[in-house]
């Protein structure tokens, strides 16, 4: 093989909702696919939506090609091993993973340095709610960063390799040691999961006709909780060195709003909610982009074909850019209310339109709330 030359040939190991995503991306980007999991009915399903005849086999030896490229795309604890077989299979290969943890998978490869030098372990900053073959899509890592973690011994060539794959499917590669991405993990990704999860165990006690009530708050903050609780119990407890800190945090603030509710401290409450504020302003906008000020403009509609439409309408004809947009609407009502976020200076050019034309709009404030 041409160290050199671009990657052909790709074979996935783990056909869940990433490694099945993967596929198809690289299958759209012209990349020869290959897919395999040990649950064979998952195997088959992510063969069918790829195109590739079931029962393939590449094995050294064969008439078949050889991949270039093995990724591996299993639960964590699996990736060590996985990652040693699939070097030793094909000699010539290169081995990346996807794994959502990294310092224990580099540390057990590190251990084979001559493996070593052809892995590079990697980390997709995107997925689902919903999990397995059939929720793929191919365009799942457009626009999304893709963290890649080479080990002390990973060859250029393997570098280049992952990098090439990354870009191929439209993510954003950044570089992060294994610690450092494990800690920062723990808390962008491990305590959104946590957060979401709890709200959610705390409306056990709730009906369903009470929880039917609930707006686009609960919905938001609670997205998270529909996620696969074997994947996630897996990751929290193989983060936990890095998670606790966060978590002790987390309960220490929750506990200072318990006192100040207990103590019908208005002053210490808004203090916490204030600060809160102020920080996530330091969250960047959409797809880790630089955040915007957005302003809301709340919309009230009529249950009727066509408003949407020509709402946007609207919005084209004073070219004003949408950036968001959430509906409310109950069934049975004759009226919903539609909230646009927008720049400022967008904001007000629609809700000047808007208003001339009749509709029911409000002004536009600086928070959705």
């Amino acid at each position: 093989m041409n160290d050199s030359a671009p990657i052909h040939h790709v074979k996935v190991i783990g056909a869940g909702l990433i490694g099945t995503s993967i596929a198809l991306g690289l299958k759209s980007a012209g990349y020869v696919l290959t897919i395999e999991d040990e649950d064979i009915s998952a195997e088959e399903i992510a063969q069918d939506l790829i195109g590739q005849n079931r029962g393939f086999d590449l094995a050294e030896g064969s008439d078949e090609v050889i991949p270039e490229l093995i990724i591996i795309a299993t639960p964590i604890l699996a990736v060590p091993n996985l990652v040693r077989e699939a070097a030793e299979r094909y000699s010539a290969a290169r081995v990346i993973d996807i794994g959502g943890l990294k310092s224990d998978v580099v540390r057990e490869v590190e251990k084979f340095p001559e493996i070593a030098k052809r892995f590079c372990s990697t980390h997709p900053m995107a997925g689902r709610e919903i999990s397995g073959a059939l929720a793929a899509r191919g365009d799942l890592f457009e626009g999304r960063i893709w963290i890649y973690t080479p080990l002390s011994g990973t060859e250029s060539r393997t570098v280049d390799s992952a990098l090439e794959v990354i870009t191929a499917l439209g993510a954003i590669p950044v570089l992060r040691g294994a610690v450092e991405h494990d800690r920062i993990i723990a808390g962008i990704s491990h305590m959104p999961q946590v957060a979401s999860s709890l709200l959610s165990a705390t409306l056990k006690d709730m009906s369903v006709e009470d929880l039917g009530l609930a707006g686009t708050g609960l919905r938001d903050v609670s997205r998270l909780a529909a996620s696969n609780p074997d994947l996630w119990a897996e990751l929290l407890h193989a983060n936990r060195a890095s998670l606790l800190p966060f978590l002790e945090e987390f309960t220490n603030i929750l506990n200072d709003l318990s006192t100040s509710l207990q103590n019908d401290d208005l002053r210490k409450t808004h203090e916490i909610l204030e600060a809160a504020r102020v920080n996530h302003r330091r969250i960047p906008g959409k797809h880790g982009g630089k955040k915007r000020d957005y302003w809301y403009l709340p919309i009230i509609i009529d249950d009727r074909p066509g408003q949407l439409a020509a709402i946007f309408d609207a919005c084209n004809e004073v070219a004003a850019n949408v950036e968001d947009l959430s509906i409310e609407h109950t069934p049975g009502q004759e009226s919903g209310l539609v909230t646009l976020a927008l720049s400022k200076v967008d904001a007000m050019k629609v809700f000047d339109h808007l208003l001339n034309a009749g509709w029911k709009v409000h002004q536009p404030r600086e928070s959705i709330g």
